[in-house]
């Protein structure tokens, strides 16, 4: 074999290779890719979202003097449970005991003089009927009586202002609950117009959960129910979660929503009330409303089942063996692990159920063996 023939042979052979090569390239290119993959199928579903709160007891009354003096009895401590009526401070009350007698004093001597002024008048009356004197005079009688009548009046608003004083030195609870703190001590001077209260007595027989939700989800909700008010009357009971972790055991329940959007927040005011019989709930606390969504009959699939392109959501359904991107719907509410599919997806579809990120569009699929998602799979196309 010449020269020229031998570097043709092996020019022949090497293309042979390559072309064997690239066949068996191409032909494990073609080949089905294995990937986990779950039918769908319908599954009661209930999922869950925590708003931040803050805990009020339903009424902090601050318990003010409403007369000035010094305090002679300390009647609570702090911490207690109270109740209404109950007493809390006395002021004291000698001055006021002497102010109530000085004006029992001033209704007496009013009472004497409309008395006299009466008689007088009633003197006055006959004589001027025998014209034994003039009109003058007899108005004069008149208008003496009717100052008495004034002067009475005034004696007596004195009186009961005295009386009201007197039963202002007694500092009673206006309402039941429990005695905060407080630095008001026996001797202590206070008056009417002192900054800080004499003690706050705070009723947490109910605790207020004050919470917000973006526009969004109001809206949400109001779309779910037909109107916010509705919202009200239907959103089922919601738990509330402690600052330890701790679910308090109770519910509550959603009273109020804000008709208005925070324009600087672009969040709705939400209220939830809890009962407190246990008195474990604190005023001024923070924990955590958790609102629960049932959805029945609902078609979930893993998160990792999905990938987002420009806020869109896709799947890959797969259809005659292989992966076709399928444009989805989900509920806005998740639980950061799967979705609950409103539309894309219907019962029986099979879905690669993770590792869509990877995939790409017309990629020949397979069900990954020894897969438990794999094995329903199966189970259902049996």
């Amino acid at each position: 074999m010449s020269h020229r023939n031998l570097i043709c042979a092996v020019l022949l052979a090497s293309m042979l290779l390559t072309s064997c090569s690239g066949g068996k390239q191409e032909q494990k290119t073609d080949a089905p890719q294995e990937y986990p993959m779950l039918t769908v199928k319908p599954q009661d579903k209930s999922l869950s979202v925590k708003y931040t709160a803050v805990l009020e007891g339903r009424q902090d009354v601050e318990v003010r003097p409403e007369v000035s003096g010094r305090i002679t009895q300390v009647c609570v401590e702090e911490g207690a449970k109270v109740t209404k009526g109950q007493i809390l401070f006395i002021i004291d009350q000698v001055p006021f005991r002497a102010a109530l007698k000085k004006a029992q004093a001033a209704v007496a001597t009013a009472q004497a003089s409309l008395a006299n002024s009466k008689l007088t008048l009633e003197g006055k009356k006959e004589l001027f009927k025998e014209k034994v004197i003039s009109d003058y005079e007899l108005q004069m009688a008149q208008n003496s009586y009717n100052s008495a009548q004034a002067a009475l009046q005034q004696a007596q608003a004195e009186l009961r202002e005295a009386e009201n004083n007197l039963s202002y030195t007694v500092v009673k609870s206006p309402v039941d609950g429990v005695a905060g703190m407080t630095s008001v001590r026996v001797g202590t001077l206070v008056n009417s117009t002192m900054s800080e209260p004499l003690i706050t007595v705070s009723d947490n027989s109910e605790m207020l959960a004050y919470f917000t939700m973006t526009e969004k989800q109001a809206l949400e909700l109001s779309s779910r129910y037909g109107s916010l008010e509705q919202a009200i009357r239907s959103f089922p009971a919601i738990q509330l979660e402690l600052k330890d972790g701790d679910i308090y055991p109770y519910d509550g329940n959603i009273d109020v929503i804000s008709g208005m959007v925070d324009k600087a927040t672009g969040t709705v005011s939400m209220r939830a009330k809890f009962p407190n019989t246990a008195g474990r709930l604190l005023s001024g606390s923070s924990a955590n409303i958790i609102l629960s969504y049932d959805r029945p009959s609902s078609l979930v699939i893993p998160q990792g089942a999905t990938y987002e392109i420009q806020d869109k959501i896709f799947t890959y359904k797969v259809v005659d063996g292989k992966a076709v991107s399928t444009p989805i719907e989900v509920f806005k509410i998740n639980d950061g692990k799967e979705y609950i599919v409103t539309s894309g997806l219907a019962e029986g579809d099979v879905i690669v159920s993770e590792g869509a990120g990877l995939l790409k569009a017309g990629t020949k699929v397979t069900p990954a063996k020894d897969r438990k998602d794999n094995k329903q799979t199966k189970e259902d196309k049996k």
